[in-house]
This record gives C-alpha cells, structure tokens and sequence, in this order.
C-alpha cells in the first residue's frame, strides 16, 4: 500500500504558531496572497530538497537554500511570535500509527536549520550526531514516503513560457523522471515517454475511443485533454542532438486537415503553462506526489475548469495532488467532479487560509476547512472563500 500523507502540523514554521493541516489524495490551498498556502509547500519542499540532495553533514543542518526551495536564513523561518528557538515539522501519513516528527534549533542568521532530534511512530532516534542527519531521511521501505520517492512532481507557479527550444534532459527524465520545478524538461519527458500506455482508466478524456483491450499512449492522452483549452492542438517534438535541446512546436486539426507547425511563442503562454501540468497529472503512477502552484495560469475559465476535474480524476486513480489555487473554477471543476461521481468527497480537503489577529498583537494564520457534499455543495464559506463573484454581483443589482 502506498504511503501518502494524511496531515501536516507546522510550529513556528514562516506564518504558522502551531497548525495542522489536514491532507487528502486532493488537497486545495486556497486564500488570499500572503496567507501561508505556499508556506505549506515549502515545509513538504524543505524535507524532500533534503533527503533528496544528500547534503546533511553529520550535525544534521538542514540547508534553507537549495535546488527545490530557497528560504533564506534561519530568521526568515521563525515565526515573528515564537516564544522560542525551536522550528517543527510533523508529517502524519496512512502508514504510521504516530507521525515523523522533525525538531530544529533556530539560529537567525545562519541558512540551515540544526536539527535536534527526529521522531519515527514514538520512538525518538539515537543522537543526531551520532548518526549523521542524512540516514534520518533514507526512507526505510515500511515507511518511505511519497514525498521521497522518485514518483514526485513539483511544479512551481512561476514556470517556462513559451519556448522555441527546451533543454534535452535524459537523466533528469530517464532516470529521475523529473519534469523540472519549471516544466522545463517537459519535452523530454514527452519524447521519452510519450508513447507509454496509460493504465488508469480514471484518467482517460471522454472522447478517447479504445480498440478493445487496449489503452491511450500519454501523448495522446496529454493531446486530448489540451484540446479543452486549445482546441484540436497537436504537439511536435525534434531533438537536435548537437545543441542538446528539442524543438517543440503545435498544430492544429481542423476538419478534414492539420494546420502547419507553429512556434510556441506564437501561440501564447497557456498551453505553454498548462502542458508540464498535463504531462504531470496523466505521467503519474498510483501513490505519486504532486505539488502544483496555480494551475490556471494563463487559462480562460472553461481550461482552469477542466484541470480541476482533471486533478480529480488523478485524485480518483490514487495519485495525491496538493494544489495553491486562487480560482474559483478550478474549485467548481473539482465541485463537479464530485457531483458526477468521478472523485469522492472524502478524497477532497479544502483549505482556506487567513490571518486573525491575535490577543497579544501577532499574526499568525489559522486554516478553516470547509466540508464539500457528495452533490458539489460546500457547507461553509468563510468571508472572503470565492465569494468575489457574488459580492460583485450584487454590486451591480
């Protein structure tokens, strides 16, 4: 069975005096700019950059700046109202009885965190410089997260554009099966796995007609859900070997023809945006992690409403996606989604992030999660949760 996490508890961690927060095989981070959603990301980040890289020395420091986030230095981590020097980060996952709880020591002006001590289902490890920080992260298999595992994708709000040429990367691809923080090795991934069946009928676009017994490649696939937000797109990829890069380009199928290739800058940002977010929801195999800031980028509202249901049926074909969004359409894609019986309310978590004052003066957030019915409805909509719409409707009555 795979490991996904079930909830995340933050203490004097960026925004956060003490939070938990709880995850689903769907997890939406919603709220306004500044509320902590990408704190959330950051902390998941933060662990895995760790593990992943290698780079604890034998004093466990875990280094604030590196290839997967970059948080600068240990005061930029406290929380402004911490009553001491002490940063936590407890992962909760289906696995565990107990959680993975890591303790670190703040040091303000250094760019890594000391960790203290690390705790595995109770039972508090050897002395972390006895051990050497990195095997704490080694992910034992009866526990290995999908946060360490190679079946991850991150990718952050700030992506590639539209490019004539992207970078050949075959050991990111082929041996990491990374599509880059940017989507920058998209094309690569495409070239090498583009012909790859998809067995994860969840996934499958309403318009895919099957032979019988057989299943879409994932270019195909990808191709079929990209014509919601462009209609009749095609992709193109060449590989020019001596500059290590691959061309790609689109087409477009009319009736009874297929336009000639086009450059990707001529054909504006939000295919370009959208198509690492394609590749990384229908590439995925069960008990995947994705990390996705603002899918609907760049996307007119039919597109942002056809990736949430997209990342529903991802969702539905085990695969957890935790996703910051700001749009309410890719909240009612998700809404549909589960009225139409292709996720399952319980396979949803809604989060909304705001900022209270508190008692004593400091800002801290606090997360409220409203409950979505197996009809679509949402019990609670706190002040400001996607309530722009009718605010400005009855504005204008």
């Amino acid at each position: 069975m795979d490991n996904l996490i079930t909830g995340l508890r933050l203490v004097n961690f960026k925004a956060f005096k003490d939070q938990h927060i709880s995850f689903r095989p769907l997890t939406l981070l919603t709220g306004m700019n500044g509320m902590g959603k990408s704190s959330v990301l950051q902390a998941l980040l933060l662990l895995r950059q760790q593990n992943r890289a290698a780079i604890t020395d034998a004093g466990g420091l875990f280094v604030l700046n590196g290839d997967l986030v970059q948080l600068g230095t240990g005061q930029d981590v406290l929380f402004e109202g911490a009553e001491n020097d002490v940063v936590e980060i407890e992962v909760h996952t289906t696995e565990l009885n107990d959680a993975l709880h890591w303790v670190f020591h703040y040091e303000e002006d250094a760019n890594a965190l000391k960790l203290s001590h690390f705790t595995r289902s109770g039972s508090k490890l050897p002395d972390i410089s006895s051990i050497g920080g990195n095997l704490l992260l080694s992910s034992p298999s009866e526990w290995a997260l999908n946060m360490f595992a190679p079946n991850f994708q991150y990718l952050q709000a700030e992506r590639f554009g539209p490019r004539t040429l992207l970078p050949y990367a075959p050991q990111a691809v082929g041996v990491e099966r990374q599509l880059g923080m940017h989507g920058e090795h998209v094309a690569t991934y495409l070239y090498t796995y583009g012909a790859r069946e998809v067995e994860l009928p969840s996934l499958y676009h309403p318009q895919w007609e099957s032979a019988e017994g057989s299943s879409p490649q994932l270019r195909e696939l990808v191709e079929l859900w990209m014509n919601e937000i462009s209609p009749g797109t095609r992709i193109s990829l060449h590989t020019l070997a001596e500059v290590d890069a691959i061309r790609l380009s689109y087409s477009f199928q009319r009736t009874g023809f297929v336009t000639r290739d086009y450059r990707p800058t001529n054909v504006g940002f939000g295919i370009s945006y959208t198509l690492p977010i394609l590749v990384a929801l229908l590439g995925s195999e069960p008990g995947a992690l994705i990390l996705l800031e603002n899918p609907e980028a760049h996307l007119h509202p039919r597109g942002q409403v056809r990736i949430g249901e997209l990342m529903a049926r991802a969702a539905a074909a085990g695969i957890q996606v935790v996703v910051e969004t700001h749009s309410d359409h890719v909240l009612n894609g998700i809404r549909v989604a589960v009225r139409q019986g292709i996720v399952t309310p319980d396979q949803v978590a809604l989060h909304f992030f705001q900022r209270p004052e508190e008692d004593d003066g400091t800002i801290g957030v606090e997360v409220v999660t409203p409950e979505i019915d197996e009809d679509g409805r949402i019990d609670y909509w706190p002040e400001g949760f996607f309530d722009e719409y009718g605010k400005s409707l009855r504005s204008l009555l």
